[in-house]
C-alpha cells in the first residue's frame, strides 16, 4: 500500500515553510544553549517528525521507548527509518525486568493495571531523559485527543524542560500528504487496518468505517476509559 493510495482527497499542500519555521526554532534553541532531544513511538505517522528531524538536524538523538511489548512490525519500522533517514536512535527501557513487571496475582501489569504499566515503562524512563536535557520534541497533535486538542506548541513539562510540539496543529490528511511528497516509507500495520499504533496487547485494529486522515484512535486500549499513556499527561 502506498501513501498516494490511501490520500487521493487530499490536497497538495507545501512544507518547504513550515519546515522552514521548525528549523529556526530548533537554532533558537541551540543558540541559547539549550540541550534537545526528540521522542518517538514509531508507531505510522511518526515518520514525519522523524524525517523533518533529519533534515534539520541528524545530531539530535531521538528516544525510543521499548516496553518489550511492541509489535516486530514497528521494530522492524524503527530500523527501516534509523537507517534510511540517519537519525541517532537510542532505545530507552525500564529499570523493571518484564518478569517482575506483575501484580499480585502473578499476571502482567498490561492486563489489569494498564497506568501502571505505561508509568514503568514509559513514564519513568524518560523522566531520566527530561532531567538531562532542556528540550524536549516529539510529534503530537491536536486531532489526536480531546487532551492534545488543548495543548500548547511550547509548555512546560517537569524539571523545567521545554516540551515542544512542532506539528501540532498538522491533519492527518497533511501527514499522509507530507508522507507522499516526500516518499515516506509507511509502517506495514497500515495495510492490516491499524491506524494508531502502540504495545501489542493494548492495540487493536482501528474503526474500519472511519478512513485513515480521521485520526481515529479507537484501537488504544480498546473498550478502556484510557487515552493517554501518561507521557504527555504526566512529564
Amino acid at each position: 500500500m502506498s501513501s498516494q493510495s490511501i490520500i487521493p482527497q487530499a490536497s497538495a499542500i507545501s512544507f518547504d515553510q513550515r519546515v522552514d519555521e521548525i528549523a529556526k526554532q530548533v537554532a533558537t534553541y541551540h543558540s541559547e544553549g539549550k540541550k534537545i532531544f526528540a521522542s518517538s513511538s514509531f508507531q505510522p505517522q511518526s515518520v514525519v517528525l522523524l524525517d523533518i528531524i533529519s533534515r534539520v538536524d541528524k545530531n539530535i538523538p531521538v528516544y525510543f521507548l521499548d516496553t518489550n511489548y511492541h509489535f516486530p512490525e514497528t521494530i522492524e519500522f524503527r530500523d527501516q527509518l534509523a537507517k534510511k533517514l540517519g537519525l541517532n536512535i537510542i532505545d530507552l527501557k525500564s529499570k523493571i525486568p518484564v518478569d517482575k513487571q506483575v501484580d499480585e496475582n502473578g499476571e502482567p501489569l498490561h492486563v489489569h493495571h494498564h497506568d501502571r504499566c505505561c508509568h514503568i515503562n514509559k513514564v519513568e524512563p524518560l523522566e531520566d531523559i527530561l532531567k538531562e536535557n532542556d528540550v524536549w520534541i516529539n510529534g503530537i497533535r491536536k486531532g489526536q485527543s480531546a487532551v492534545r486538542a488543548q495543548m500548547q506548541k511550547e509548555e512546560v513539562a517537569k524539571h523545567g524542560v521545554i516540551k515542544y510540539h512542532p506539528i501540532l496543529d498538522w491533519d492527518s490528511k497533511m501527514v499522509f500528504q507530507y508522507i507522499n511528497e516526500r516518499k515516506l516509507p509507511l509502517h506495514s500495520l497500515i495495510a492490516k487496518g491499524y491506524f494508531s499504533v502502540g504495545c501489542l496487547p493494548c492495540t487493536a485494529k482501528a474503526d474500519p468505517t472511519k478512513p485513515l486522515w480521521s485520526d481515529d484512535r479507537s484501537g488504544r486500549w480498546a473498550g478502556k476509559a484510557k487515552t493517554e499513556c501518561g507521557l504527555h499527561t504526566s512529564l
